[in-house]
């Protein structure tokens, strides 16, 4: 064969915006269509709302209330569900709903709270009103071919109907939208009652100490404590930690219950409340007496699909940790840590949807998390409060299209970006930049010193990347707009090299006060810089040697940072360095006893100040989404699998050992998984079942393969068309970095 060229897409390039568009002309146009079953329904983001907030706000620090402190929304407490239909012959449907609800056909009102209706032969219009205060109004609706599902049309107000391609009828005013649902799908299982899924847990240790009775659960855990043998008259008085220092200090753990009782015989009881812990410390005053603890765990029901394994054990724990850190920090929705916040955190679930993507593929969970974040119109703030967490939220829309390949969510969600949009570039200076403004949290990450002051680049990058986004989906949607908004992310990127690039430091430079730029480097805009695809190969090299591989630059010390870091360095092709940052880092939390991956990691620190944070002793989650990112790295960097067009219509496998004897492992897409080993000698992958995937790899020798046609594409390069669901074995030597 002879040598084909080679196009690499990245996410920045105009041919990626091109592929998208490309990529939306061919997916299936039932993309959105009705549910083959019906399934509750209601307006799109209120379920989401009014879980969120009944989440939010079961935080407790030592026995106290602690709400969010941003603005919290609420749902429509009034909906019109619409549908048309055409039926050759009669339908009778059952109806279901939460709430109090009339039901009317072409307009008339049928009396009473009807469970059954008739709907007649020929072109009809069904509206179904619901008014709840305290739940969510949805609907069941169960007929031969009239089913809830996302068909349907719902609207807060009664005048007129804007569908998704944009088409208006009806009464003047009213916004219609196609229904939101989840997996809510037979009439007794109403979305109100939903509860985490839970299972029975036992203690691994149990001592007496300092007076009470010390339980431990073997690991980091989350659900409800059981009191086994329950008895007698006082109070109970149980610590929890998540190490056991933290159970043990009375006066300062986070968390704590006290249960008063009056018991003449013997019961078991489980507490209301669920908590994150591994050991309990219990006493007990008066005759108030416990035979035994245990739990149940509570969880959401996902499938791990994604999987990673090779020859160095180290690794193989630290995935495995890092998953099990996934599965307790997933939740109704993707949250920060389980012990303190359980809240919704941008930043957080941002990186939560990336790890996502190479273990669960829970599209749900991302789009319940993204509709929670956002909450509603009018814009008063940030996500949050936190100016680059609104970042964030529209950075994570872009990868889940991408990802997943769902326009439908993507129309959904579009209305939306472009208000937040607004209020973020309303809020830019005379100069067109970013810098905070009253009530806004400018984060970054947590580091001591580090300022915030004026313009910081870093800002400005996001919002570029932002306005990018903006960009793509304004022209997936058929939004004229999409020029306006790829001008200003055009516009800001020269801002972005004019103001902040030093040519001398080979660096971005980290912020700009009083017009004047500052000679201080930091490490976030320039690794950000190098996976979005925005410097050229010099800057890259210069990046490199003067800032991640430059000591002088303050270090990063959060696992939130370091997964970008980490990035940053895999797509300059730095596996080899990464690996032993991994083991160094990820190791260090596992030799000072994590059984989950922390909020923060100091490895100058020892014994109990690890756990001090914000100024408290036991202040530090044990347990941390963002902790997780090996699940990512080695999925996309090692593994070296992602889509190159929407919902894996095309993805590339660019697997990167970094030294590693061998390495093998799936990688979860929206049509099943792709599986892959890699040795000094073989490599043998599995296409998933859709999709066309494109081998990138590189030998000493001339590779050979039975099963494909292998091509030659630079001196030592080669590339194979991996088709669906075909497994192949290429025999090659292979070449180190």
């Amino acid at each position: 064969m002879g040598t084909k060229t080679s196009c690499k897409m990245d996410k920045s390039s105009s041919l990626y915006r091109f592929s998208l568009i490309l990529a939306l002309l061919i997916l299936p146009a039932l993309q959105a269509a009705a549910q083959s079953a019906p399934t509750w329904i209601w307006y799109p983001g209120d379920y989401e709302i009014w879980l969120a907030n009944k989440m939010q706000n079961r935080r407790t620090e030592r026995g106290s209330f602690f709400p969010p402190f941003w603005r919290l929304d609420n749902h429509y407490v009034l909906m019109d569900f619409h549908k048309d239909v055409d039926l050759a012959a009669p339908e009778e449907i059952a109806i279901w709903a939460e709430g109090q609800y009339n039901v009317k056909i072409d307009s008339k009102l049928i009396p009473g709270y009807p469970e059954k209706v008739v709907v007649p032969a020929g072109k009809h219009r069904i509206n179904i009103k619901v008014y709840s205060q305290e739940v969510v109004p949805s609907i069941f609706i169960s007929g031969k071919t009239i089913v809830s599902d996302s068909s349907w049309l719902v609207t807060f107000e009664d005048k007129e109907w804007i569908d998704e391609t944009g088409k208006v009828s009806g009464q003047s005013g009213t916004t219609w939208l196609n229904a939101g649902y989840w997996n809510f799908n037979s009439p007794d299982n109403r979305p109100s009652a939903f509860k985490l899924a839970t299972t029975p847990a036992s203690a691994v240790k149990v001592e007496n100490v300092e007076g009470g009775r010390l339980v431990d659960f073997g690991k980091e855990t989350f659900g409800f404590v059981r009191l086994h043998g329950l008895k007698g008259e006082g109070k109970l008085k149980l610590y929890y930690g998540e190490s056991r220092e933290e159970a043990l200090s009375v006066d300062h753990c986070e968390t704590l219950d006290e249960i008063q009782i009056g018991r003449d015989s013997r019961n078991d009881s489980t507490l209301d409340l669920s908590k994150a812990f591994r050991f309990v410390f219990l006493k007990t005053e008066g005759s108030a007496a416990v035979d035994s603890i245990s739990m149940l765990y509570e969880y959401l029901p996902v499938e791990v699909r994604g999987s990673f394994r090779c020859s160095d054990p180290l690794l193989n724990e630290i995935w495995d940790i890092g998953n099990y850190t996934m599965q307790l920090s997933t939740r109704e929705f993707f949250i920060d840590g389980i012990k303190r916040d359980r809240w919704i955190w941008s930043g957080d679930a941002y990186q939560s949807y990336l790890m996502n993507y190479y273990l669960f593929f829970d599209n749900p969970s991302v789009t319940r998390t993204t509709l929670a974040l956002r909450g509603k119109d009018p814009v008063t703030s940030h996500i949050n409060t936190i100016m680059d967490y609104t970042f964030y939220w529209f950075m994570g829309i872009y990868d889940y299209y991408l990802y997943s390949g769902d326009k439908h969510f993507l129309q959904q969600c579009y209305p939306k970006m472009k208000s937040l949009m607004q209020y973020c570039l309303e809020r830019r200076n005379k100069d067109g930049l970013m810098e905070g403004l009253s009530g806004d949290w400018v984060f970054i990450d947590w580091a001591e010193g580090l300022s915030k002051k004026g313009e910081v680049s870093f800002e400005q990058l996001l919002l570029c990347r932002s306005l990018e986004t903006m960009a793509i989906c304004a022209s997936l949607t058929g939004d004229a707009e999409d020029a306006f908004y790829k001008k200003e992310a055009e516009d800001l990127r020269k801002k972005l090299f004019s103001i902040y690039w030093n040519p001398n430091l080979q660096a971005f430079v980290h912020s700009r006060v009083n017009g004047v730029p500052v000679s201080h480097v930091t490490r976030y805009t320039n690794m950000f810089s190098i996976f979005f695809g925005y410097l050229d190969e010099n800057q890259k090299k210069g990046v490199l040697n003067s800032v991640l591989l430059n000591k002088a630059v303050p270090k990063i010390t959060t696992p939130y940072m370091r997964f970008y870091e980490l990035e940053a360095l895999c797509a300059l092709g730095e596996q080899k360095r990464v690996l032993q940052e991994i083991r160094d880092y990820w190791g260090g939390m596992l030799k000072a006893g994590a059984t989950s991956f922390w909020e923060e990691f100091n490895p100058e620190k020892s014994g109990a100040d690890h756990y001090a944070m914000y100024g408290r002793k036991f202040g530090k989650s044990l347990c941390h989404a963002w902790g997780a990112s090996p699940i990512y790295l080695f999925g996309k960097y090692y593994l070296g699998v992602s889509p190159t067009s929407p919902g894996y219509k095309t993805y590339i496998i660019e697997p990167e050992t970094g030294g590693l004897e061998w390495m093998e492992g799936k990688v979860p897409t929206p049509d099943g998984e792709v599986e892959l080993y890699v040795s000094k000698k073989e490599i043998r992958v599995t296409g998933a079942a859709a999709g066309t995937g494109t081998l990138r790899f590189r030998s000493s020798s001339r590779p050979v393969c039975k099963e494909g046609t292998i091509t030659q594409k630079a001196p030592g390069q080669y590339e194979m068309e991996v088709l669906p669901g075909k497994k192949y074995t290429i025999r090659y030597t292979r070449v180190e970095r």
